[in-house]
C-alpha cells in the first residue's frame, strides 16, 4: 500500500490537472470553432454572435440543418469509427504484412480506412439520414444549421483531390525512405563501434536546424538544370525534377534522414545484442536477424519515428509551395493560397472546409497508433 506522505497533495493535483485542461482547451478550442464554422454560411460563421455560429440559424433557414436523429447517428458512426481504429484496425493489420513489412501494411491500411470512412459518411450516412429525416416528425425536425456544400465545392468543383493525392504521394514517398534508410543505419550505428559514424552523424543534425530555405536553396540549381545534368547518364529521358513531387521528397529527405537515424539509433540500443547473437547461432544472417527477430520489437518506435517523417512531409508549406508546380501541388500551400488571394466570404468559409478537412487523417492515426507512440517514445527515454 502507498505511503500517504508519498501521495501528491489534492493541491497539487488540482493545479497540474487544471493547467492541463486549460491547455486542453487553449489547444482545441480553434479546431473545435472552425469546425464549427465550416458547416455554416458566411452570414452564421462570421457572425459577432457566437450562438450564431453554433446553432446558425440563417443556415437553418436558408439551406438546412441537423435533427436530433442525425446528431445521435453522427455521434453513433464516429464513436464506431474510433472503435474499429483502436481495436479491430491494429489486430488485422498486424496479421497482414505487405513485402514481409509490417509498417507498409499500416500505412496502406490507415490510408485506405481514412478514404473509406469520408466517402462511407457522404456518400451513404448523410443520404440515408434525409430517408430517415422525412418520417420522423419532430425527431427529424432540423435544429441546428449545418452544410457540407462548402467541403462539396473544395473537394469536387475545385478539385481539391489532386492537392491530397500530391501530398499522399509525398508523405508516402518521405515516410519509406526515411524510414527503410533510417532503420537499416540505425541498427548499424547501434551495433556499431566506430567513432568516425557517431560523430558523422552528429554533424549531419546540424542541418536539420539550418532554415529550409537554405536548404531549397541549395538543391535548387540541380531540380532546374537536373535533365542537363542526368543527361550524360540517362539520356533523352533524363526527367526535370523541379516541379515534381520526387523534388520535395528528396529535399523533405535530406532534412529529416540525420534525425531519424538519431531516434532509431536510440531505439535499437534499447534492445540486447545478445538478441543477435542468438540468431546467428541458430543460422540467421545479419539481415534475416534483423528483419525477423530485432524489428518485430523495433515495432513502436518505427511507428514513433514514422509519426514525426509523417508530420514534417504532411505539414510542410516552405518546400511543399517552393519546389512544386500549381499541377502537383500539395494542400497545405494550396489552403494558404485560398487565404491569402482576394476572396469572399463565400470562399473564406471554403478554405476553412479545406483546413479542417486535413486534420482529420492526423487525428485517425493519433487514435490508431496511440499505444505504440506511448511504448515507442517509452521505450527511446528509457535505456536499460
Amino acid at each position: 500500500m502507498q505511503n500517504k506522505s508519498l501521495k501528491p497533495s489534492f493541491s497539487l493535483n488540482l493545479t497540474s490537472n487544471g493547467f492541463l485542461f486549460l491547455w486542453c482547451f487553449i489547444a482545441s478550442f480553434p479546431i473545435i470553432w472552425i469546425t464549427i464554422m465550416s458547416f455554416k454560411i458566411p452570414l452564421d460563421a462570421f457572425s459577432n454572435n457566437p450562438l450564431n455560429v453554433i446553432f446558425g440559424p440563417k443556415t437553418n433557414s436558408k439551406v438546412g440543418g441537423i435533427s436530433i436523429i442525425d446528431f445521435v447517428f453522427v455521434i453513433l458512426y464516429f464513436f464506431t469509427l474510433f472503435k474499429i481504429a483502436k481495436i479491430w484496425l491494429p489486430k488485422q493489420l498486424n496479421n497482414f504484412a505487405i513485402f514481409n513489412t509490417i509498417w507498409i501494411s499500416w500505412l496502406i491500411g490507415v490510408t485506405l480506412f481514412a478514404l473509406s470512412s469520408l466517402l462511407i459518411f457522404f456518400i451513404i450516412i448523410l443520404p440515408f439520414l434525409e430517408i430517415i429525416n422525412s418520417f420522423s416528425g419532430f425527431l427529424g425536425k432540423n435544429i441546428i444549421g449545418f452544410t457540407t456544400n462548402h467541403y462539396q465545392v473544395v473537394w469536387i468543383d475545385q478539385d481539391f483531390t489532386n492537392n491530397f493525392k500530391n501530398s499522399l504521394i509525398v508523405t508516402f514517398g518521405v515516410v519509406v525512405v526515411s524510414l527503410s534508410v533510417g532503420t537499416l543505419a540505425g541498427y548499424g550505428l547501434a551495433r556499431s563501434n566506430s567513432k568516425i559514424a557517431f560523430w558523422l552523424l552528429l554533424i549531419a543534425l546540424v542541418f536539420r536546424a539550418l532554415p529550409h530555405s537554405v536548404i531549397v536553396t541549395g538543391y535548387l540549381p540541380f531540380f532546374i538544370n537536373s535533365s542537363e545534368i542526368l543527361k550524360p547518364i540517362l539520356g533523352e529521358i533524363a526527367p526535370t525534377l523541379y516541379g515534381k513531387p520526387w523534388a520535395v521528397i528528396a529535399v523533405l529527405v535530406a532534412i529529416n534522414q540525420p534525425f531519424t537515424i538519431w531516434m532509431l539509433r536510440s531505439f535499437f540500443q534499447n534492445i540486447p545484442s545478445e538478441l543477435d547473437d542468438a540468431a546467428r547461432v541458430d543460422g540467421c544472417s545479419h539481415f534475416q536477424a534483423f528483419i525477423k527477430i530485432i524489428m518485430p520489437i523495433m515495432w513502436p518506435g518505427v511507428i514513433t519515428t514514422g509519426l514525426f517523417s509523417f508530420l514534417l512531409a504532411y505539414n510542410d508549406y516552405l518546400v511543399t509551395s517552393l519546389l512544386l508546380s500549381d499541377l502537383n501541388m500539395t494542400m497545405v500551400p494550396s489552403i494558404a493560397s485560398m487565404f491569402g488571394r482576394e476572396t469572399t466570404a463565400t470562399h473564406e468559409v471554403q478554405a476553412i472546409a479545406a483546413a479542417v478537412s486535413i486534420t482529420a487523417p492526423l487525428f485517425l492515426l493519433v487514435m490508431v497508433f496511440q499505444r505504440q507512440i506511448v511504448s515507442g517514445l517509452t521505450a527511446g527515454a528509457v535505456k536499460g
